[in-house]
């Protein structure tokens, strides 16, 4: 989504690997680096009397474990993570998580949803594509010698790059009040992207930690999988973003999860809700005449999808249909391949 004049960057030179930039008194910016789009994700750190809360780590990979050891010996100045707060089950946040547990006796926090979904798929190990997963593709559209290709593959497993969560971890939820680095922080759940994704918001209406949840120039993939195929997260994440924005100020200082902190909250919650009805409205046009989700790429995104995308273009197409389908505007009928096709209703 494009930039708009009323959102500002303070900070506009993120930090290197291992570096940090103050961001309010005793709060760092780091940026591990990532081997995908979007390239990095933002991790925090809050100056505790006896150490650091953390939140969200990175990968667990070699490029990020190495990231974290120069941040201890540099602006870390090697005093001990005591806490590790995570936004959300994705392995981009969760990664290290375990390996801060294990390594500095660090306690978890988070929400029950994520830490159920982490756990559960660090223990979930495919060493090829599962027949549900098959289907799955086969119903979106996707072409069979890309499917038979991929059956041939060892697909993505989330223990590849998070590290074992050991048992146990503090819950946060909805309507909770913690202190993180001498401020007070109301815990509000966002929905859509990731499942009881949290956002933390200052009691001073300094800050306010956004995740994946508010993003600065991109708007967060809503994907349905195979294990919920008729999930409707575009409705989730439209009510999430509705219900958010009554607490927005445009002076709040965001904490993304990817992007640079950025100020304008008020006027980022708005593209972020018009993003997706104008992609739903290209949508409908679209489905004048029946369509794979495939087909969609391009009216949705409006650019050309590379293979590097498809994967989330193809969850996040099945995504928006399915709430189409949700909200009667459009239906669906399964040809002989096994691909549904979307119609306007």
């Amino acid at each position: 989504m494009d930039r708009d004049a009323r959102l500002s960057y303070p900070f506009p030179t993120p930090p290197e690997a291992g570096a940090a930039v103050e961001l309010a008194d005793g709060v760092l910016w780091l940026r591990m680096q990532l081997p995908m789009k979007p390239d990095h994700v933002n991790s925090y750190a809050f100056r505790e009397k006896d150490g650091w809360t953390i939140v969200d780590t990175g990968l667990d990979t070699g490029s990020c474990r190495a990231a974290w050891e120069k941040a201890f010996a540099g602006p870390l100045n090697g005093a001990p993570v005591r806490r590790i707060l995570v936004t959300h089950h994705h392995p981009d946040h969760i990664g290290l998580a375990g390996w801060f547990e294990t390594s500095q006796g660090a306690e978890l926090f988070t929400t029950r949803t994520a830490w159920l979904m982490a756990r559960m798929l660090t223990l979930d190990i495919q060493p090829s594509p599962v027949p549900e997963t098959l289907d799955f593709w086969r119903s979106a559209g996707m072409p069979s010698e890309l499917i038979e290709k991929r059956r041939a593959e060892r697909p993505f497993n989330f223990s590849d790059v998070v590290a074992h969560l050991p048992l146990g971890f503090r819950r946060i939820q909805e309507g909770d009040v913690i202190e993180i680095g001498g401020r007070q922080w109301d815990v509000r759940i966002g929905e859509g992207h990731g499942p009881e994704h949290a956002t933390l918001w200052s009691r001073d209406g300094e800050l306010v930690i956004g995740g994946d949840q508010l993003l600065p120039t991109i708007s967060p993939n809503l994907g349905v999988y195979a294990t919920e195929p008729d999930a409707d997260p575009v409705r989730e994440w439209i009510e999430a973003c509705e219900r958010l924005r009554r607490g927005a100020t445009a002076t709040q200082l965001v904490l993304p999860g990817h992007g640079r902190p950025f100020t304008g909250l008020p006027e980022r919650f708005r593209q972020l809700i018009d993003n997706h009805l104008g992609a739903l409205d290209r949508l409908l046009e679209f489905l004048g005449e029946p369509h794979t989700a495939v087909d969609c790429f391009k009216t949705l995104f409006a650019r050309e999808i590379g293979p590097g995308e498809y994967g989330l273009a193809l969850v996040e197409s099945m995504a928006h249909l399915n709430h189409l389908r949700k909200l009667g505007r459009a239906d669906r009928t399964l040809r002989s391949d096994g691909a549904w096709l979307w119609q306007r209703s």
